[in-house]
């Protein structure tokens, strides 16, 4: 099984082309990003197929309590709804703090990055070998994991917008939060 490919890997920066078939090499490349989502750690929510080498244009999200992969086959945006914003996360006692993001190919990083809250998407599945054209609304945490797998698929990491947007940026080690200059991480 491959690893999971980090930063400054030069596949994380490119645009991957649109599936336009169903193959034995895409379901292989599938089963294989849904196995290693599912055995990353209990925080990754996500994986595109750029994070592991493959130039394909697909990611997988957990769902159901993080047990299942649900997979996105040509995923596109169709509408946004709202302006983008830093999410929060609300407390039963009413706190509030940022939400931080993070990303697999950025070890132990996490930032602030602005996003749609609530997003309309579409995106392709494989029923019976052929690829069929699916469509939902994402509100929330989900709407988040879509933008930022999405643009893996782009080349765009999330640290490209804490840095247009000078977000912070934070390096996590154990229970230890030490804030780091983003340009420091994009540095070639």
């Amino acid at each position: 099984m491959r690893s999971i490919i980090t930063y400054p890997n030069p596949i994380l920066r490119i645009k991957v082309p649109e599936v336009g078939r169903v193959d034995d090499d895409l379901k292989k490349n599938i089963n294989e990003v849904t196995e290693m989502l599912l055995k990353s750690s209990e925080t990754a929510a996500g994986l595109a197929a750029t994070q592991v080498g493959f130039k394909q244009r697909f990611f997988g999200l957990k769902v159901d309590k993080k047990k299942q992969v649900e997979i996105f086959i040509n995923p596109q945006i169709v509408q946004t709804f709202g302006q983008k914003v830093y999410p929060m996360i609300v407390f039963d006692n009413g706190k509030q703090e940022n939400f931080l993001e993070g990303c697999l190919s950025f070890p132990n990083l996490f930032g602030t990055v602005k996003r749609y809250l609530k997003i309309e998407i579409k995106w392709d599945e494989i029923k019976n070998s052929k690829l069929i054209n699916k469509k939902k609304l994402l509100e929330g945490f989900e709407a988040i994991v879509f933008q930022h797998e999405q643009e893996h698929l782009d080349g765009i990491v999330f640290v490209d917008h804490i840095k247009e947007d000078k977000g912070d940026l934070y390096l996590f080690e154990g229970e230890k939060k030490k804030a780091v200059d983003v340009n420091e991480v994009l540095k070639p």
